[in-house]
């Protein structure tokens, strides 16, 4: 532990907070919450600068990579977990490196956020290197496990963003890309579960939502990426293409049926392409549906006209 770090300070404020009302603890704690926020906020010019650059590393053939111990573990896999299901961002292009393994998801693992050998161990096993990007999350900014990761994934080539609650830490001043989130003192003195876990969580989610969107995964304002897994997603793929096109659910389910139930290729045939000119059209416009419709319309265009 760093000294003086925020994070793990007593702060005098919540010194009787065991004796007070519980009514008073649940609005103290509800207010941290809340500090949380405006700590994400401040971040916002990082949190932007971040997700460009990881954009333009994204837009090869490189994975998304997190790790952390503990609460930022637990944070990074589930923010990792839910691209593949709402943006049909490749599973195979997530990787989460939590401190401990994957067991250290649901319980404590001792002794694992001072792995450091691990650390450097797991970067090379999943060559992680320059096509790449390793997001490392602690909340004190010096976890030895999680800036093991961050060093090794740099000297490979990574992209690095680290995100960190304490300011002046090597997690921040070692990463390309740093994200303070400065929550300071908890209620609760060390238990970074609370105001710092609530601005990792909201960070992460604005960083990959925002990569995401700018990857060509949303098209006003629709997860047009989504992947028909369930009753409600195949639901929600017939809502998305009601919503854009205006068609009626036979032409809908026939679309969906073409594209194999692929909402973009959907689209674009509802749009009056066939299959192989909406593949193609949108492997020229690299995903991005807007941009794949333009070209449709000035194709059709340009038939008309000849």
């Amino acid at each position: 532990m760093q000294s003086g770090s925020s994070t793990e300070r007593h702060s005098p404020r919540y010194g009787g907070i065991d004796a007070w009302s519980p009514r008073d603890v649940l609005d103290t704690m509800l207010e941290a919450q809340f500090a949380a926020v405006g700590a994400v906020q401040a971040a916002l010019p990082a949190i932007e600068a971040a997700a460009l650059a990881i954009e333009a590393r994204l837009r090869g053939p490189g994975r998304l990579v997190y790790c952390g111990a503990g609460t930022s573990a637990r944070l990074a896999a589930q923010d990792g977990a839910e691209l593949t299901p709402t943006f049909s961002w490749p599973a195979e292009r997530v990787l989460v490196l939590p401190a401990g393994g994957a067991a250290a998801l649901v319980r404590s693992v001792e002794g694992a956020e001072d792995a450091i050998e691990t650390a450097a161990a797991l970067v090379r096993e999943h060559r992680i290197g320059a096509a790449d990007v390793l997001i490392a999350i602690a909340a004190s900014g010096t976890t030895p496990f999680t800036l093991a990761c961050l060093r090794a994934a740099g000297r490979a080539g990574a992209l690095s963003v680290g995100v960190a609650n304490n300011r002046d830490t090597p997690l921040l001043s070692d990463a390309e890309h740093p994200i303070l989130l400065d929550t300071g003192a908890e209620p609760i003195a060390g238990s970074t579960r609370m105001k710092a876990g609530t601005a990792q969580r909201i960070a992460l989610n604005l960083l990959s939502s925002l990569v995401m969107i700018r990857l060509g995964r949303v098209y006003q304002g629709l997860m047009v990426d989504v992947q028909a897994v369930n009753a409600k997603l195949v639901k929600r793929s017939r809502t998305i293409l009601k919503q854009l096109t205006g068609h009626e659910e036979t032409s809908i389910e026939i679309a969906l049926r073409r594209a194999e139930g692929n909402v973009k290729l959907a689209f674009l045939l509802l749009e009056g392409c066939d299959l192989d000119e909406a593949e193609r059209l949108l492997d020229r416009s690299g995903g991005h549906l807007g941009a794949a419709r333009e070209l449709a319309r000035d194709r059709h265009r340009r038939k008309k006209r000849a």
